[in-house]
């Protein structure tokens, strides 16, 4: 599933290191979504669509 994530965490000048810590998560952790190797729970992706002011279905397309 592609994703929006590391554009969006860019723009409000947020590491990986960051973005994991605010949701309660690894650095390796985002950076396997980012890099679309790893599917985030429902719950972790309503946390970054929270942290990154978006909604889950902006966050994550087909």
């Amino acid at each position: 599933m592609n994703n929006r994530i590391q554009e969006l965490r860019k723009k409000q000048n947020l590491s990986q290191d960051k973005l994991a810590k605010l949701c309660s998560v690894s650095r390796q952790t985002i950076n396997a979504i980012e890099n679309n190797k790893y599917d985030p729970t429902l719950q972790l992706a309503f946390k970054l669509a929270n942290v990154l002011n978006s909604t889950v279905d902006e966050l994550f397309h087909p």
